[in-house]
């Protein structure tokens, strides 16, 4: 945007010397043939900033030919002013572009050119020659400003980059902190619960089983027959609060199940091969969804242990919008056949798999929960299985 501004002031600067030169075809040509090579310019600019994006002339594509189209074209514009000693007249406007292209000899070149050609050749007026003077001095100051311009744009647009980047990177930063603090938070309510669990079921459970026995004592020694009911009561109320207090206990301690540290616990001690374990899942899962995911887990680890040859096993876990997904896969095959699964056809490639006491257990879950259970053996064993939401919830 600079370079096409300045191109304007010196072009529009060159023809104030219109007021001192005959208007004639010459000076028609001279004008021309300057308008153009600003276009020339331009376009190689445009070809060499925006790698020729929407360049108008294929000979420019080529990187390599934008120095020697624009030498070639200052070239032959000063060659033609010695015919046409108008040309002589946007010589500042050459001088610009010269210096813009990085084009320094040629520059240096220009400034003898001209002087031999206005004052020996042409003896131009002197009012003339002060203008061209004034306009070389000015296309210097135009090129040093518009290079001081262009290093500043080119900062200013670099720093507004990083700071777009690091303000990027801090989001993301703040928004893993936020979700590790939820994490931290999600994970101390479940210990604290489970805590609660311990001290209810250790101190208030062992105080009420005593209450009852004791009551059961009382009711034994007993000879007093207007007493039996008042310590039937008792041991029925003593009975019912332990009962209350055993459902809240197991309530508790099944709400505070966290499904993410029990599979990676699974993992971490399963010592047979290498495990992956891929898990992405929201942290509000109803806990039977729980229980049978942990246990599906828990028998499929334990069948790559008991009948495969695998050396890794990959364990996905993700939560779909309609569902959750569990997926066991392993790479081995089997080495006496697992006992548990009875295989299709042989001419069928992927091979199902169905009946067997532990893989009848994970589908008798997966299907208790109205969820479906693949299981397939194709280069490796592969355990599938889906649990629809609406169900389950």
């Amino acid at each position: 945007m600079r370079y096409f501004t300045d191109s304007i002031l010196l072009l529009l600067y060159s023809t104030l010397t219109f007021f001192y030169v005959p208007a004639d075809q010459a000076l028609v040509f001279a004008l021309l043939f300057a308008v153009i090579l600003c276009c020339i310019t331009y376009l190689c600019r445009v070809c060499k900033t925006e790698s020729c994006s929407h360049n108008s002339l294929p000979v420019l594509k080529p990187a390599g030919n934008i120095i020697p189209v624009l030498a070639g074209s200052y070239v032959i514009f000063g060659l033609c002013s010695l015919w046409f000693s108008d040309l002589l007249l946007f010589f500042p406007l050459l001088l610009y572009q010269t210096l813009s292209a990085g084009l320094f000899p040629l520059a240096v070149a220009e400034l003898p050119l001209w002087g031999f050609l206005v004052f020996q050749i042409n003896r131009f007026a002197a009012v003339l020659c002060q203008l061209g003077i004034f306009g070389f001095v000015l296309s210097f100051f135009l090129w040093f400003y518009a290079g001081k311009y262009q290093t500043l744009y080119q900062d200013f647009h670099q720093i507004r980059d990083d700071s777009e980047e690091h303000t990027l990177l801090l989001s993301e930063k703040n928004k893993a902190l936020l979700e590790k603090q939820d994490y931290e938070i999600y994970a101390a309510t479940l210990r604290e619960r489970n805590r609660i669990a311990r001290e209810i079921h250790d101190n208030v459970g062992h105080v009420l089983s005593r209450s009852i026995l004791m009551t059961a004592a009382c009711k034994t020694i007993n000879k007093n027959d207007s007493l039996d009911p008042l310590l039937g009561n008792l041991e029925e109320s003593l009975n019912g609060a332990m009962n209350s207090i055993r459902s809240s206990v197991h309530d508790l301690h099944d709400d505070a199940i966290n499904l993410e540290d029990t599979i990676k616990g699974l993992v971490k001690d399963f010592t047979f091969c290498p495990v992956s374990l891929t898990y992405d899942m929201s942290r509000q899962i109803p806990r039977e969804v729980k229980y049978s995911l942990i246990s599906i887990t828990k028998e499929g680890l334990s069948n790559v242990m008991r009948h495969s040859n695998a050396d890794s096993v990959d364990i996905l876990l993700r939560e779909h919008p309609a569902l959750y997904q569990l997926c066991i896969e392993d790479n081995g095959t089997p080495e006496n056949g697992i006992p548990d699964i009875q295989t299709g056809s042989d001419s069928n490639k992927s091979k199902n798999t169905s009946g067997g006491m532990g893989l009848s257990n994970i589908r008798d879950r997966a299907k208790a929960l109205g969820g479906t259970v693949q299981i397939t053996q194709e280069n490796g064993f592969r355990i599938f299985v889906t649990i629809p939401k609406s169900v389950s919830n």
